[in-house]
């Protein structure tokens, strides 16, 4: 091929550019965690950033490390992730000298807005006493008690969360307490509470992870929040290398409309786990059959380190199996729920199944036990748990009574098999 024809061949088709090519990727799914004042630890928004950076980006994209997002389907809201061939666009403009383009054309970067993102919230609060991370050490999950000191019941449509310090916060999730247990933990720098914050019920509000936005509960289903209940932070603290200090927020915004729809939570679950060390694929099952129709609205998994997989699915009457939740790489560090991008229809008579691998080998590089030990149910660090939580709402309204009693009888029979496994 001559001269004139690779010339040709290279202008009809352009290796990818920064302008054109690489920056609305950056800016789409990258830059609200990768930005001056972000939680990550370098920017990405100029070209001068990005290039220096280029090997790193398309080496963790490619790994599929970064964006952080875990399931491989279904589809869900806020989705962080990239497709194959953006993936390969990175990999290309790292390998091609990252070439700038046309400066003029490349986008505006987007405007981050400072304060609440949501504007003036209708309460807010943050941590009675700043906290301080060692420089070294390992990871801390750490409770702190916020009194809401509300004089009655409100109605919750939606949250904010914002670190104090994004270099030292890995994610934040936030609970309320409505029996004073961790009032009596929280001595003025928090409790330990890895896993679970360490009461019941643990009634959940929402969470934050890098780049997420706030949350905000579906239409027509705000969350009770109780008279004078206690907010509970449940913070992830990853030293840096320095001493850090944090004292983490939070926004509430209410709303005077009552519920018009009850959301449920099915719970799948087991604590039947006992993994021997070395075993390299160790499953546990659960499954509940719905009494009535459903709309599944978010799913919500949990378990700690040597889980590897997840699977959530639903078997319908006619024997079509529907995905609820795929992680084929479970990495502890960035659960979170996952809200559907529209709600599953599951008729009455599905049977919804879930199945958690376990990896206690050498192999698995998040193993926190070197050599590998036996892993058992519980709550500390080096234990094990499973859990798949799926919120749903009733199609039928009143169909929500006959779904609680069917999910009571189970909690029941998980109790008194736990008890016998004893």
């Amino acid at each position: 091929m001559g001269w004139l024809a690779i010339l040709a061949a290279f202008y009809a088709n352009p290796g990818p550019t920064f302008s054109h090519d690489v920056a609305p990727i950056l800016y789409r799914e990258c830059v609200s965690c990768h930005r001056p004042g972000g939680v990550a630890p370098f920017s990405l928004i100029t070209y001068q950033e990005a290039s220096r950076r280029a090997g790193l980006v398309a080496t963790v994209t490619t790994k599929r490390y970064m964006p952080p997002w875990l399931p491989s389907e279904p589809h869900f809201k806020n989705e962080r992730k990239l497709s194959s061939a953006e993936i390969a666009i990175l990999a290309r403009w790292s390998e091609a000298g990252t070439p700038e383009g046309v400066r003029s054309e490349t986008p505006a970067p987007p405007v981050f807005r400072e304060g609440w993102q949501l504007g003036k919230p209708d309460w807010e609060g943050d941590m009675p006493n700043a906290y301080e991370v060692s420089a070294d050490g390992p990871d801390l999950y750490r409770c702190f008690v916020i009194p809401s000191a509300l004089p009655h019941d409100v109605w919750v449509r939606a949250l904010d969360l914002r670190p104090g310090n994004p270099r030292v916060v890995h994610h934040v999730l936030l609970f309320q307490d409505i029996t004073g247990t961790a009032r009596k933990r929280d001595t003025g720098q928090g409790y330990t509470c890895f896993g679970t914050p360490g009461f019941l019920p643990a009634r959940g509000l929402g969470g934050w992870t890098p780049g997420s936005p706030p949350d905000r509960m579906p239409d027509g289903i705000p969350e009770l929040l109780h008279a004078r209940a206690d907010l509970v932070l449940q913070v992830h603290y990853h030293p840096t290398g320095k001493s850090e200090t944090d004292r983490t927020r939070v926004a509430l915004y209410f709303t005077t409309h009552k519920p018009t729809r009850r959301a449920m939570d099915i719970p799948l679950g087991s604590s039947r786990i006992d993994i021997p060390p070395g075993e390299p694929a160790y499953k546990v099952t659960d499954h509940f059959t719905l009494p009535v129709a459903v709309d599944a609205i978010a799913v919500n998994p949990h378990a700690h380190y040597v889980c590897k997989s997840m699977y959530g699915y639903a078997i319908l009457p006619d024997g079509t199996r529907v995905t609820l939740l795929r992680i084929p790489d479970w990495n502890f560090n960035w659960q979170q729920q996952y809200v559907y991008a529209s709600p599953i229809r599951l008729p009455e008579g599905t049977r919804l199944e879930m199945e958690f691998t376990y990896d206690n080998s050498a192999r698995n590089p998040r193993n926190p036990n070197h050599p590998p030990k036996r892993v058992v149910h519980g709550p500390g660090t080096t234990d094990e748990m499973a859990g798949l939580h799926v919120t749903v709402i009733p199609v039928d309204p009143d169909d929500a009574e006959e779904l609680s009693q069917t999910l009571w009888g189970k909690m029941i029979r998980d109790l008194q098999q736990a008890r016998t496994q004893r």
